[in-house]
């Protein structure tokens, strides 16, 4: 008897919990549903009166494949949904209710066409400029009298001494040229002038030898231009042979500053184009100069061609090795298309924008990037000057794009 009791109450409590499951289960549907409207219907929803074209079906779960019937999907133990063309709603076009637009705050940016003056911030280092060198040997053997305390690193003036050489390959020489001069044979005066001139002897100390009637073997060399010895093989007492070299000076009035370009980026740029060094020095002073050549080679490491861009350094206080950035400015008046960075939508296999047809309607569209100059992205192929893009919200978008099946445009070719 109690159990006949108990059945009707405890029925009508289940039948009571269930009706408050399933008001909660509509409700919570309706708080939670998407605030962008797709134009699909999901399989078993009940269709309008006057249904509209079946596009496809797909699977959300892989909403780029298209079937052209229902069935079960390929991918996911589930039924394919449909892909309805909504009234009014091109293929391909997500749908979002104008209110939701302002409520997510989309931004959007037209598509401009605009002069491109491409700028590259790149790393780089300065050197000696080695077309501005200076290399001293020796014609004829000899030795080393004196050398004055210099070491490589060391900063000369032109004329400053190095070192002074005793050279007796220049007596006999000196001596025949004495004897001719009474014999009156300017041929022969000249040959022997020459021979000398051969052996390394200076033009001023021939004219004093001559005028004093005294042979020479000693001469002290000189720095021939003002810069920095790279490279001193004198000491004291040394034997030189014919030919060796003694030092290298290298001026250091214009230096020689070496820009790793990727290879990517390399075509930009060409020989004149603009470029100011920033040194790594936060109190050293930008210097402007041009670029003067770029090697053919490509570093086969780091896959960079290097541009390098000589600099005047009049009052020494550039120094070599010293390290910083450089920004190039190419000179190019070429018109492109370009767009704010932040419109662009990298997947990894390719790269997309939102285009904004009208004020509700948003469709994706695959684009084929160039190089960013500053906040903005040139644009070479997939979108048409005076296009409205979507700079806020557009993953948004696109995350819907896709699990509603919508396709992203290309109009461009697509490379093999």
């Amino acid at each position: 008897m109690s159990s006949s009791f108990l059945q009707p109450r405890m029925l009508g409590a289940l039948v009571l919990g269930v009706g408050i499951g399933v008001v909660i289960s509509l409700g919570a549907k309706h708080l939670v549903a998407p605030s962008i409207k797709p134009t699909s219907i999901a399989a078993g929803q009940k269709m309008p009166d006057a249904a509209p074209k079946v596009l496809y079906w797909y699977d959300p779960m892989e909403p780029t494949q298209h079937f052209d019937k229902a069935g079960k999907s390929p991918f996911m133990d589930m039924e394919l949904i449909p892909k309805y063309a909504e009234s009014g709603v091109p293929m391909n076009t997500l749908q979002v209710d104008p209110a939701q637009v302002q409520n997510l705050g989309m931004r959007k940016a037209k598509v401009m066409r605009m002069p491109l003056h491409p700028q590259h911030d790149l790393p780089g280092t300065l050197r000696f400029n080695e077309r501005n060198q200076a290399i001293i040997q020796l014609r004829a053997s000899g030795f080393v009298e004196k050398a004055w305390p210099l070491a490589p690193g060391d900063r000369v003036t032109a004329g400053q001494p190095i070192a002074t050489f005793y050279v007796p390959e220049w007596l006999n020489t000196q001596n025949e040229l004495l004897a001719s001069k009474t014999l009156n044979s300017p041929r022969l005066l000249e040959t022997l002038r020459t021979r000398l001139q051969l052996l390394g002897m200076p033009d001023d100390l021939i004219v004093k030898v001559e005028a004093t009637r005294k042979p020479e073997t000693r001469v002290t060399i000189t720095a021939p231009i003002t810069g920095v010895i790279e490279l001193l093989e004198i000491k004291t007492g040394m034997s030189l042979a014919s030919g060796q070299t003694l030092a290298r000076i290298t001026g250091i009035d214009s230096l020689w500053l070496d820009v790793a370009i990727p290879e990517a980026e390399s075509s930009s740029l060409h020989v004149g184009d603009a470029a100011i060094f920033y040194a790594a020095n936060a109190n050293a002073t930008p210097i402007a100069g041009k670029i003067e050549s770029l090697l053919p080679a490509v570093n086969d490491v780091t896959r960079t061609i290097t541009a390098r861009v000589v600099l005047p350094n009049p009052n020494g206080i550039l120094k070599p090795g010293t390290s910083g950035h450089v920004v190039l400015s190419g000179n190019q008046s070429n018109m492109g298309l370009l767009v704010p960075t932040e419109s662009v939508i990298r997947t990894g296999k390719r790269s997309l924008v939102m285009v904004a047809d009208t004020a509700n309607h948003f469709r994706p569209v695959v684009v084929m990037l160039g190089q960013e100059i500053g906040d903005q992205t040139v644009i070479t192929q997939g979108l048409e000057e005076g296009q409205n893009v979507v700079t806020s919200g557009q993953f948004l978008l696109d995350s819907e794009a896709s699990l509603m099946g919508i396709e992203p445009e290309s109009t461009m070719e697509m490379q093999p």
